[in-house]
Parts: C-alpha cells; structure tokens; sequence
C-alpha cells in the first residue's frame, strides 16, 4: 500500500468516527453545553486534565476560554483551568503523592462545588484522571470523560460520558478536539447571546 493511500485512509477513518459521533453524541453534547452553561452562570469554573496529548488539549480548550476560541467574537475572558499546566505542581504532587495523584491533588485545593472537570483519557485507564474524576464527584463537581477504547474504569465516574469507540489514540485524539471546540462553539454562543452579568 502506497503512503498515498495509508493516508487517505486514515483520512476516511478520522472523518467516519466524526459523523458517527456527530448522531450518537449529540444530546450528550448539549448536556455537556447545559452544565458547563450552569457552572459559569453560578460563578463556577471549566477544568481539565489528562497526559501526553491530552494534556495538550487539556490547555488547549482552557485557553480557548480564557483568551478566544473564534476572531469574530468579541466576549468576556471565562474561567478555566489546565491542570496539567503548572510543573512544579505536577512534580511536586507526584514526588510526594505518586504520579496517581498529580490531578487529584490540586483539584481538592483548586475545586468547587458546581464547577465542571473534563478528564480527558484516549484508553478510559488513566489512573490519574479517574482519581481526578472520582475526587470530582465526591465534591459536588461535574464530571465529563472524553474518553476513548471501551471507555473503563474512567467512565463509571463520569455524569457525561464522550466515547469515542475506536482504539487508535490519533483517532481518539482527533475526535476529543473536535467534540471538544463544538461544545466550547456552543457554550459560546448561549453566553454572547445571554452574557453573564
């Protein structure tokens, strides 16, 4: 098989995951929409972890957020946080909690009742983003898994569960940005067209 035609595959694959997602996700998504929506409009937060790539795209959609996710919008700066941005309180939390707790840790000091955590994990076995999530739960804070592969044990702590149901990680992965910028599309027009005072 040609490169040319490795490529367009995987073209075709990424394209057929999305509109699979885009009629088997969607009333998932605009739950998502809805607590996110809540969560700002109590004085509430949007959190995010996870590794590797996902930890790219945890600071990705926070500042997406906090800075601008489209030009032609003109809005507010909205809270949100990358855990997964700060190295000295990652080392620090794995040095003396383990690498199991380096989310967990700063979500007990940084969350809040009606905030929302997305923990992002392409296999849904991330040790750390489930205690994250788990940690969530147990404080009253939303959780949402973008998740891939079959999903466990990450999605038993999820209120909302984005399952991507393949076991390539670029696939998962490209999947999780886009469901990731049409929640934030979304969540931004509900809060242009009805500001939060």
């Amino acid at each position: 098989m040609s490169e040319a035609e490795r490529f367009s595959i995987m073209m075709n694959r990424s394209a057929d995951l999305k509109r699979r997602i885009a009629t088997e996700l969607a009333d998932t998504v605009v739950a998502v929409v809805d607590a996110c929506e809540t969560s700002l409009r109590g004085g509430g937060k949007l959190m995010f972890c996870g590794n590797g790539g996902s930890a790219a795209d945890s600071q990705h959609l926070a500042t997406e957020l906090l800075i601008r996710l489209r030009g032609k919008v003109e809005r507010p700066s909205w809270p949100a946080l990358a855990l997964t941005q700060d190295p000295a309180m990652l080392t620090g939390a794995g040095n003396d909690y383990g690498y199991e707790r380096v989310f967990e840790r700063p979500l007990r000091g940084l969350g809040r009742k009606g905030d929302v955590l997305f923990g992002i994990t392409t296999s849904g076995r991330s040790p750390n983003v489930v205690l994250a999530l788990k940690a969530a739960r147990e404080m009253g804070i939303a959780t949402v898994g973008f998740l891939g592969g079959a999903g466990q044990p990450a999605m038993e702590q999820c209120d909302h569960v984005l399952l991507v149901p393949d076991p390539e990680t670029a696939r998962i992965q490209e999947c999780h940005i886009a469901l990731g910028h049409a929640i934030l599309e979304l969540l931004e027009d509900r809060l242009v067209a009805r500001p939060i005072p």
